[in-house]
């Protein structure tokens, strides 16, 4: 079943819209973040991937108006930006800002008329850790516009237009894995996603078992780094690999027996090529141990994770590698990994649930003895993917 978040968990987007316009809100969206538990860098390469929603959430109140314009305020940005519902990708917005405009350029284009509403947005997600915030702004945006104006997307629809407006109108070059995540996760589960076919099925967690985010405290931002160039050289290292006579459309299509191959490209292709090779491997081992209830072997797959992203595909970072050390030898880790693009961000952990704030304490010391620096350390849920809260459709979203 189903368990919705707490009505207070809102409180900040119907008060800010309030303040901001002086009215009551009609209605309530709230979409979670992700944490990918395995799977790092492999969904641009068609490959597979491991995501849980959190139980962490950007929420948007809204109303609608008659004024045919969308007009935006956001608690963590003092701009308040509008646009027009009839050109809604017109106006050059803040980059906060444009990725709702992204959602609804997107929805536009598909012929659903965008009526003009106001919304205040506000978020318990962490901005910056690697946990999609921006996923979550923009599969909360689409749910707001499309009971706005009396639509009602199928949930992967709604996701893969998401995905394109960050794509496309936005810029970030991501793939499918966070809106997808904030989409269509269920409660207690992980999502199992094969970002090719982009079938899914959901893996239990078990009863035991708690996700901590053990975030670094370093901002990492996607879209300035050296993200692009990663998903460049893998690019290459296909060209590469098709030149020497394999017939591969992306690196998702190795296998062990091309590992020779794969060992003859130049570097870095070598390594990139190889930890997509590896990491697709660990993402269906994680689910089987999930899925056979033996969490207990999960340790050295994560860290074997952590270690190609660190050592083959260079992204993590001194902090990252601090908090995943950090993490291990705090009581009742089952397992620990760099989790989202690198560069910064955060660590994410699997716990067991009696020993969590114990984790909590000695995690966040032991990263500060390490570091120097303080951590954001938190326990969470897999979470239920996004909904409408409030409002006449709030069945709006569920299903998959």
């Amino acid at each position: 079943m189903a368990v919705m978040p707490d009505p207070t968990r809102w409180t900040a987007a119907v008060d800010l819209f309030t303040r901001v316009f002086d009215a009551h809100t009609t209605l309530v969206a709230g979409a979670p973040g992700r944490v990918n538990l395995i799977g790092e860098h492999t969904d641009y390469n068609d490959g597979l991937v491991l995501p849980a929603a959190i139980d962490r959430h950007v929420f948007i109140a809204a109303r609608r108006n008659d004024s045919g314009r969308v007009r935006l305020a956001a608690s963590a940005f003092e701009d308040r930006v509008e646009f027009p519902t009839d050109d809604p990708g017109r106006p050059a917005l803040p980059v906060w800002a444009r990725y709702p405009q992204g959602v609804a350029v997107k929805l536009r284009a598909r012929g659903i008329s965008i009526h003009g509403f106001d919304a205040a947005i506000a978020a318990d997600l962490p901005v910056g850790s690697g946990l999609s915030s921006s996923a979550a702004l923009e599969v909360a945006s689409a749910l707001v516009m499309e009971a706005i104006s009396d639509h009602a997307l199928p949930p992967r629809e709604r996701a893969l237009l998401c995905r394109a407006a960050e794509v496309e109108f936005v810029g970030v070059p991501s793939g499918i894995m966070d809106q997808f995540a904030s989409t269509l996760c269920r409660r207690g589960h992980a999502l199992f996603l094969d970002c090719r076919s982009l079938e899914t099925h959901h893996i239990p967690l078990g009863a035991t078992l708690a996700i901590a985010v053990c975030d670094t405290g370093m901002a990492r931002v996607l879209a300035g780094s050296a993200y692009a160039q990663r998903r460049q050289e893998c690019a290459d290292a296909v060209t590469a690999l098709r030149k020497a006579g394999l017939k591969i459309a992306s690196l998702r299509d190795l296998t062990l027996d091309d590992v020779p191959r794969v060992e003859r490209l130049p570097e870095p292709l070598r390594r990139r090529a190889r930890h997509v090779l590896t990491e697709d491997a660990r993402v269906v081992e994680t689910a089987t141990l999930l899925e056979s209830g033996q969490p207990g072997g999960l340790r050295d797959v994560f860290s074997a994770s952590h270690r190609s992203l660190r050592d083959d595909y260079e992204v993590s970072s001194r902090e990252l590698d601090a908090m995943a050390e950090a993490a291990l030898d705090a009581p009742g880790c089952v397992a620990a990994r760099m989790t989202g693009a690198g560069f910064g961000g955060a660590v994410v952990a699997l716990v067991q649930r009696a020993a969590g704030d114990a984790f909590l304490a000695a995690a966040a010391e032991g990263y500060r003895r390490r570091t120097g620096r303080e951590g954001r350390l938190f326990l969470t849920e897999a979470a239920e993917g996004a909904k409408l809260l409030e409002g006449r459709d709030s069945g709006l979203g569920t299903g998959d």
